[in-house]
C-alpha cells in the first residue's frame, strides 16, 4: 500500500492498533467526503472563499486522521488558495480530487478486506 496514498502504519498507531475504530473512521471519512464534496463543488460555483475555506479546513483534518497525506495535501492548499481567495488554485486542487480519490478508496477497501480476512 502506497504510504503516500494511505498511511496503514500511522493510522494504526494513531488509533492504537483498534482496527474496529480505523473501519469506522474510514467509512465516517467516506461519507463525510462524499457530502462535503458537493457542498465544496456548490461553493466553488458560487465563489464563497469562506465556505471554502472551512469545508476544505474540516476535510484537511478529516484526511489527516486517517492518514492520507495526499488528500490532507490537497485540502491545505484548497484552504490556503481560498484565504488567497485564488479560484484558479482552488479549481486545480480540486480537480485532485476526481484523480486522486480512487488510489485511496481502493487503499480503504484493501483494509477492509486485509481485515476481514484476518478475521476468519
Amino acid at each position: 500500500m502506497d504510504k503516500t496514498i494511505l498511511d496503514i502504519d500511522d493510522v494504526l498507531e494513531r488509533v492504537q492498533d483498534d482496527w474496529e475504530l480505523l473501519l469506522e473512521l474510514l467509512d465516517i471519512f467516506s461519507g463525510d467526503y462524499e457530502e462535503k464534496k458537493k457542498l465544496l463543488e456548490q461553493q466553488i460555483s458560487g465563489g464563497d472563499f469562506e465556505q471554502i475555506r472551512n469545508i476544505a479546513h474540516s476535510l484537511k483534518g478529516a484526511a489527516g486522521n486517517i492518514s492520507a497525506a495526499g488528500f490532507h495535501q490537497i485540502f491545505w492548499e484548497m484552504e490556503q488558495a481560498a484565504v488567497n481567495k485564488d479560484m484558479t488554485a482552488i479549481q486545480k486542487q480540486f480537480a485532485k480530487l476526481d484523480e486522486q480519490y480512487p488510489a485511496l478508496q481502493q487503499c480503504m477497501n484493501q483494509i477492509k478486506e486485509d481485515y476481514k480476512k484476518n478475521q476468519q
